[in-house]
């Protein structure tokens, strides 16, 4: 038996004095007009179980207007277990629960996995590099804490080994700062781009099939050059193109290679989607790419994740609407808000659990 949300109930949270809604282990729908909250209630389930929100709320952003404190927590079944996840958050202060103790953001991660497509991840492709390795990267902390470890120390090495390029150089203490964020690059760079190939292959399968007359790629193109083989070879690697530019970060103050430079190339038919993709084209990707997130989940984890598709069914034609509904299967369960019920088949909302929020 795989773990389902059964119940998410918030206090005093954004738009909500005090709400709760039961979910269904297939699928639940809420609709309701814009703006009634129906992305505050995803939010919340991303937090509880991604531990992190695509917002990247403070404490009091999460705070409904005029009150002190507040709350959020969701129930957890399956796996003859039963986890309570909780968010408690006032002024300038947060703190995660599991079963009413206190914990971090990775004793959030990894028990439901969750999966989000929102209209905002339409623009993925045609957006910055940064946009598509944060797709990357936040997809695999939920999967693989060593993975969030790897990727925290990276980020606080490159932020003090910017500070030392700011401040001015320090004969020998650059030299340190460098092979620290070279041995930790090459970790990072061998775990992304071993969960960048697991999403590939599925990526391809299911954007042929919405697709099929169209050859889809995803590759990972490095800062500095093709990747030698093993960790050692590719932090040496990573240290050359250091020294290489080395004036140039003197001169600019900042680190100018490595994986937070690093670009995740889509290619349809051999050229840069980016560059040359259609609308639709960019829009089959980030659908394809997020469909291949749930397989992997269940590649990894061995169960599928919890799938929440905000608002996106406005934004997609009727080909790619069919092409997620097509996908939702009994063992996937699926969170979805809408404006519009006509969106879906009548046999799609019978077996469904239907919410509304606010008035329709």
């Amino acid at each position: 038996m795989s773990i389902a949300a059964t119940e998410l109930s918030v206090l005093h949270y954004r738009s909500f004095d005090d709400r709760k809604i039961e979910l269904d282990p297939g699928i639940t729908v809420l609709v309701g007009r814009n703006a009634v909250g129906k992305t505050n209630l995803v939010e919340a389930l991303q937090l509880l179980t991604a531990g992190a929100s695509f917002r990247k709320p403070t404490a009091s952003e999460l705070l409904r207007e005029g009150a002190g404190s507040g709350r959020i927590r969701l129930m957890l079944e399956g796996e003859g277990r039963l986890i309570e996840m909780g968010l408690d958050f006032s002024e300038g202060k947060r703190s995660f629960t599991r079963n009413g103790k206190k914990t971090r953001a990775a004793g959030i991660r990894g028990v439901l996995p969750s999966v989000l497509f929102c209209p905002d991840h339409l623009d993925m492709v045609k957006r910055s590099a940064s946009r598509r390795r944060e797709a990357l990267d936040s997809f695999g902390v939920q999967l693989n804490e060593n993975y969030a470890k790897l990727l925290a120390a990276y980020e606080r090495t490159v932020e003090q080994r910017n500070n030392l390029l700011r401040d001015g150089y320090a004969p020998g203490l650059l030299e340190v700062w460098d092979e620290s964020l070279a041995a930790t690059g090459a970790q990072l760079l061998l775990h992304r781009t071993a969960l960048l190939e697991r999403i590939r292959e599925h990526f391809i399968e299911v954007y042929r099939t919405i697709a099929p007359h169209e050859e889809p790629d995803v590759r990972y193109v490095p800062s500095f050059g093709d990747l030698a083989d093993g960790r050692e070879a590719i932090a040496a690697q990573f240290l050359d193109a250091l020294a290489q530019r080395r004036e140039d970060e003197l001169r600019r103050g900042c680190t100018l290679v490595g994986p937070h430079r690093d670009e995740v190339l889509f290619t349809i038919d051999g050229r840069s989607a980016r560059d040359f993709g259609s609308q639709g084209q960019q829009r089959s990707i980030v659908l394809a790419w997020k469909i291949a997130e749930v397989q992997v989940t269940r590649d990894i984890l061995g169960r599928y994740p919890l799938l929440l598709l905000d608002d996106v069914m406005s934004e997609l034609d009727a080909a790619r609407r069919d092409a997620i509904v097509g996908f939702i299967a009994d063992e996937i369960q699926t969170v979805i808000t809408t404006t519009n019920l006509g969106y879906f088949a009548d046999d799609m909302l019978q077996r469904a659990r239907v919410i509304h929020i606010g008035d329709v």
